[in-house]
C-alpha cells in the first residue's frame, strides 16, 4: 500500500513522539486508519493513538493485544453522542504527554514514513513561528477490491480558500471552503484548518483546547480563528504524506451522527445542537463574546485576519483574495 510521493530527506527525530486523535462515528474504515498508521510509520513505537470509537457495541473495535499500550480508547454508544466537535475534543483529552498532536479523520490512509515527513515540516515551520499548524484537505483516495487507490488531485502544496461563490448566511458567519493546488516547495501561509489533518506542536492541546459546544459546520473556522487571533500561524506544506476517504467516493458506507434513522432515537436531535453551535459562532465571530478559553485571543485582530485573508467579519464582506484569486486562478 505505497503511495507515489518521496520521503522528506534527513534526520527521522527519533526522540520525537507523536499522538494521534481520532473521533470516529459508526466508521467501517477506522482499523483500516488505525493500522495505516501503525504500520506505515518509520518508527511506530513513536507512535500513540486516541480514539474515541462512537459504535454500536457488537460492532465495537478490537485491537491486538500488541496495540494495548498505543492506542488509548473510549467507547460511546451512537446514540449518546454529541456530535464531531464533542468527540474531537474528548479524543484531545487523550494525550499523555507525547511531543507532537496530530488529529486526523477515521478514514485517512498514511503513505509509508508519514511520520518522518510530518515531522521534517514541523520543525522547519516551528524555525519560523513555535507555534505551527500544519493542516490541509488531503488528496482522495477511494477503496478498489479492499485495497486504498490514491487520486491526486495535485502533487505540492494544497491550500485552502473560501468555496468560489460563498457568501455570509443572515443567520451564522458559517463559511465553506475548498482547496487548489499551489505549486510550492516551501510552506505556504494559509486562512484556514481542515480538522481531519491538523499537525502541530502538542502545546496546542492546553492553548486550543477543542471546544466541545460546536457541532461539525464551522468548527475548522472557529478552530483557525481562535488560533490565528492568539499568534498561531497556519502553514500548507508540499505532499502531505496523507489521504481521505471522501463522502460521495465508492464505499464510503459510514453513517453520519445526524442521519434520520438515529436523530430519532436520541434525546437531543442533532438540528438542535447544530442551531446552538451556529449561535456559538455567531457569538464568536459577530457579537464579539467572551467564551473564555474557546474565545478569540488578543495577539492579532479579526480586522488583523481581514487584512490578511479578505475575510471580514465585521463588515461580513469576503474580498477577492480570500478565493481562488488568491493563487492566481
Amino acid at each position: 500500500m505505497s503511495a507515489s510521493h518521496p520521503h522528506a530527506v534527513g534526520t527521522d527525530y527519533s526522540t520525537d513522539t507523536i499522538f494521534i486523535s481520532i473521533a470516529s462515528f459508526c466508521d467501517p474504515l477506522l482499523e483500516f486508519t488505525l493500522r495505516s498508521a501503525m504500520t506505515q510509520a518509520s518508527r511506530p513505537e513513536r507512535v500513540f493513538i486516541g480514539v474515541v470509537d462512537q459504535q454500536m457495541p457488537e460492532l465495537r473495535l478490537r485491537l491486538p493485544d500488541a496495540w494495548s499500550q498505543r492506542v488509548r480508547q473510549i467507547h460511546v454508544h451512537p446514540l449518546e453522542a454529541r456530535g464531531p466537535c464533542w468527540a474531537r475534543a474528548v479524543a484531545m483529552s487523550l494525550h499523555q504527554g507525547e511531543r507532537w498532536f496530530l488529529q486526523v479523520d477515521s478514514h485517512t490512509w498514511f503513505e509509508p514514513g508519514w511520520d518522518v515527513q510530518l515531522l521534517h515540516w514541523g520543525h522547519h515551520c516551528q524555525s519560523i513561528n513555535p507555534r505551527c499548524l500544519i493542516t490541509a484537505y488531503p488528496n482522495p483516495f477511494r477503496m478498489v477490491e479492499r485495497q486504498p487507490v490514491a487520486e491526486q488531485v495535485g502533487p505540492s502544496v494544497l491550500a485552502h480558500v473560501v468555496k468560489t461563490g460563498c457568501q455570509f448566511d443572515t443567520e451564522h458567519p458559517v463559511l465553506y471552503f475548498e482547496a487548489v493546488p499551489v505549486q510550492s516547495q516551501q510552506p505556504v501561509l494559509g486562512l484556514h484548518v481542515a480538522a481531519g489533518c491538523l499537525f502541530a506542536p502538542a502545546a496546542v492541546i492546553s492553548a486550543l483546547p477543542y471546544d466541545p459546544f460546536l457541532y461539525f459546520h464551522g468548527e475548522e473556522q472557529a478552530f483557525a480563528l481562535r488560533a490565528w487571533t492568539r499568534g498561531w500561524d497556519i502553514f500548507h506544506v508540499p505532499r502531505v504524506p496523507l489521504y481521505h476517504h471522501y463522502v460521495g467516493l465508492e464505499g464510503a458506507g459510514r453513517a453520519m451522527h445526524w442521519a434520520p434513522e438515529l436523530d430519532a432515537q436520541r434525546s437531543v436531535a442533532s438540528k438542535v445542537l447544530s442551531d446552538a453551535a451556529n449561535a456559538r459562532m455567531q457569538a464568536l465571530l459577530w457579537d464579539c463574546a467572551d467564551l473564555g478559553v474557546y474565545g478569540l485571543g488578543e495577539q492579532r485582530s479579526l480586522a488583523d485576519y481581514a487584512e490578511f485573508s479578505g475575510i471580514d467579519y465585521a463588515r461580513r464582506r469576503i474580498a477577492p483574495q480570500a478565493y481562488k484569486a488568491r493563487y492566481g486562478y
